[in-house]
């Protein structure tokens, strides 16, 4: 990715100084070098910015806040965070004129939970060579094929293209990634019985312990006051005090972003505790395309999404399909 990297620092040198943009939404080496994280770049500091297998925040977040300020930003998107974008564009969340999208190649993003379950601890500095890391650990130099350790999220890719960009940046070496059934788990979830799967979920949020980063990272969730915040909700609550409050907080953000949710998996990256909290995700919009028909949200900037829209042919409420929901 180091190829890429070198591209991406000199267009954004070349459109930062002609005045196209002013500053640059990326990335930055983070405490670890597996931890790289969201930051803003003008002219001054562009050496700074850092692009590998390792960045895997969705950038479209935070380009809520960046296209409220003055001037123009360049935003450096993977293709699945141009469904995001998309998404928030049809939402009125982001200024599409204050925006400069440059679309960004993914050769896929490493899990370092994953690496640390092949062994590979102590990490002091990775390197990449085409689908492959070389991590140079307390204990001497390790290497894995990055395939081995992706992201969930990037097993169940949606592809290269980008739904939206103002330029791309090439890509002079991709990388296949290995995937596997995006709704597979989900299939075997409704396989089991109704109180197996209220024990499998009991089992995953039990761990929870409200620190709020899945609804921090998530781009649906966009309010500028969470239910969960506002104190005349009725539901306001900082912390679990029981499992009923474990499973509220979760099942009622599922029910906010169904049908705008692009399935970006950035609420299970971010989660401390490791709960696969996109699976609830899956499911609706798992069901959304059985009833309503196939639909991908954030594929385009202007169409209504289902749970907003109506056609004569829309399943009636409250169908139940062989007992399996």
């Amino acid at each position: 990715m180091q190829a890429v990297e070198k591209a991406i620092k000199e267009k954004a040198r070349a459109l930062l100084a002609d005045g196209t943009v002013d500053r640059v939404l990326g990335w930055e080496k983070g405490e670890y070098c597996y931890d790289n994280t969201p930051a803003v770049f003008t002219a001054e500091n562009l050496d700074s910015l850092v692009y590998n297998s390792f960045c895997g925040a969705n950038l479209s977040k935070y380009l809520i806040a960046e296209s409220k300020k003055e001037g123009r930003v360049l935003a450096l998107l993977k293709p699945c965070d141009t469904y995001s974008f998309n998404q928030l564009i049809k939402e009125h969340r982001i200024d599409r004129e204050k925006v400069y999208v440059l679309g960004i190649p993914c050769h896929g993003i490493a899990d370092v939970e994953k690496l640390n379950a092949k062994g590979i601890k102590g990490i002091e500095r990775i390197t990449e060579d085409g689908g492959k890391l070389i991590v140079q650990t307390m204990y001497g130099e390790k290497e894995c094929e990055l395939n081995d350790v992706l992201l969930e999220r990037c097993m169940a890719c949606k592809g290269p293209e980008h739904m939206v960009s103002d330029d791309v940046t090439e890509d002079s070496a991709p990388v296949e990634l290995r995937k596997h059934d995006r709704f597979g788990m989900v299939e075997k979830l409704m396989q089991m019985t109704p109180d197996e799967r209220f024990e499998f979920w009991r089992s995953e949020l039990s761990r929870c312990i409200r620190c709020n980063a899945c609804r921090n990272a998530c781009p649906a969730c966009s309010c500028l006051k969470c239910v969960f915040d506002n104190d005349a909700s009725g539901v306001s609550s900082k912390a679990n005090v029981d499992t009923f409050e474990e499973n509220m907080f979760h099942i009622i953000r599922a029910f906010h972003v169904a049908g705008r949710c692009t399935d970006c998996g950035e609420c299970s990256r971010v989660c401390p505790q490791g709960i696969p909290l996109h699976l609830l995700n899956r499911k609706f919009i798992h069901d959304i395309n059985e009833n309503y028909g196939e639909y991908q949200a954030g594929a385009d900037d202007s169409s209504a999404w289902p749970l907003v829209d109506y056609t004569q042919d829309d399943v009636e409420p409250g169908a139940i399909k062989g007992g399996k929901n």
